[in-house]
């Protein structure tokens, strides 16, 4: 089997906030220089579903595909260390500034141009915008069925059977291939990038393809500001000479206040 796993570069989700700045012309985070990106964790998480399927299935090929800056070659090739075979990236100043449609647009078309593909793995959602809408859109433009949010995939008889997670518990689908799942932190702790795997990845190279090779696509939404919200609290001490007291100028207050 062929499978494909997208996979993003982000911000490290463990950043705090606080430690961001903001281009308002650009409309871009900028975090600390200090803080390395990561890969987003649900990729992580798509990634380990796809090797779980790999090591059921003898014979079967995992592809990691990215598309992002010149560093976004990192993330691919900690898949590779995890034990993905082959990386493809799309990086060009034209894939700057993508939306979801965008992205999705652009990722299915480089799928395409892989080749056939049995099953396509996403992370659940970005770990930076949170979007979660490129997976689904992929296979969308790709014409093939998709389920979110699953923990657990099996593959039998040219068909794929998941545990998809539901608020109260979890449902199991079972859907023909080629099919595109997204993945999510339940389908087990990400196996860690061993020293023989990330020695055996430093070695496989990684296909570069740009707009030439893969057509840009128009973002359909605009960002119009970006921002870190301002959180501002105050404290006003209530006093009295008995408790008695305190407590019900606290009462009058928070009635002032129509807090209650």
């Amino acid at each position: 089997m062929n499978l494909i796993v997208c996979v993003k570069q982000v911000f490290d989700p463990e950043t705090p906030a606080a430690s961001f700045k903001i281009d308002p012309e650009k409309k871009r985070a900028i975090p600390p220089k200090e803080k390395p990106m990561v890969i987003s964790p649900y990729d992580e998480s798509a990634v380990e579903a796809a090797l779980k399927v790999k090591d059921a299935n003898a014979g079967t090929k995992v592809t990691v595909l990215s598309m992002g800056g010149d560093s976004a070659k990192e993330v691919i090739k900690h898949g590779l260390a995890m034990g993905g075979d082959e990386g493809v990236q799309l990086t060009d100043p034209a894939f700057d500034d993508s939306d979801s449609f965008a992205t999705a647009s652009i990722l299915a078309e480089a799928i395409k141009k892989i080749g056939p593909c049995d099953i396509i793995f996403c992370g659940r959602q970005e770990a930076d915008w949170d979007a979660g809408q490129v997976g689904s859109g992929i296979a969308e433009l790709l014409g093939i069925p998709s389920v979110t949010a699953i923990k657990k995939i099996q593959v039998k008889d040219g068909t794929a059977v998941v545990e998809r997670i539901l608020p109260d518990g979890y449902e199991v689908v079972e859907v023909p291939l080629p099919v595109l799942v997204t993945v999510s932190n339940e389908i087990g702790e990400p196996r860690y990038a061993t020293l023989k795997g990330i020695m055996a990845a430093a070695k496989k190279k990684v296909t570069n393809w740009s707009s030439k090779d893969v057509p840009a696509v128009a973002a359909k939404n605009k960002m119009l500001k970006l921002f870190i919200p301002v959180r501002e609290a105050k404290c006003e001490f209530i006093t009295g000479e008995t408790p008695e007291e305190a407590g019900a100028k606290l009462a009058v207050r928070l009635r002032e206040a129509k807090l209650f």
